[in-house]
């Protein structure tokens, strides 16, 4: 399976969608929005901020892994 790295989160205050390339060595718990400098955080039950801000999800969700653990 080839994994997507390109997501788009959108911030949930401004709108915002910004296109990130995701890592693939590390989850990232926070995002600062470049707009309105809002800073993320994964919503509860999420992992990181990909899976609850971004199009895309993790690239160990992708996997069917455990994220981050």
């Amino acid at each position: 399976m080839k994994l997507i790295l390109e997501s788009t989160i959108t911030c949930p205050q401004c709108g915002e969608k910004s296109e990130e390339i995701m890592p693939t060595n590390f989850c990232q718990w926070f995002y600062e929005c470049p707009n309105c400098k809002t800073l993320l955080k994964p919503l509860k039950g999420d992992c990181c901020v990909y899976c609850s801000y971004g199009s895309v999800k993790c690239p160990p969700i992708q996997q069917g892994d455990a994220c981050c653990q």
